[in-house]
């Protein structure tokens, strides 16, 4: 009988577990050439990398704590720096953002739930 209250209370768990909402990001690089640095800020931290070739994508997973809008600063092969503001984020923001940089500038796609207020 404690088996099977344990095993109850195991599925239980595993159906109602806690969620951890995050952002899936995906930074692009579609400017026909590599880029040597780049780095995403959002509200409390920041990821990046050193090198981005030409037609890659660079996949990040972040939770957000605090408010507060995103930047991107990245260096192109020529060592010339850019940076582009990108959307606000709330706190608790959850679902997906694409960044794709491209030789007219940055593109900023958040779903719909990644942007709207709690």
């Amino acid at each position: 009988m404690r088996s099977l209250l344990a095993l109850a209370v195991l599925a239980s768990l595993a159906t109602t577990s806690c969620h951890s909402p995050y952002v899936a990001t995906t930074v692009s690089n579609r400017t026909g050439q590599p880029i040597e640095l780049l780095e995403v800020d959002y509200p409390s931290a920041s990821f990046g990398t050193q090198n981005l070739a030409d037609g890659s994508d660079f996949h990040y997973r972040f939770k957000v704590l605090g408010s507060g809008k995103m930047k991107l600063l990245y260096t192109d092969s020529t060592h010339k720096d850019h940076k582009e503001e990108g959307p606000t984020l709330n706190e608790g923001a959850e679902g997906s953002l694409t960044i794709a940089i491209t030789p007219t500038g940055v593109t900023w796609r958040p779903d719909p739930s990644v942007t709207t207020a709690p």
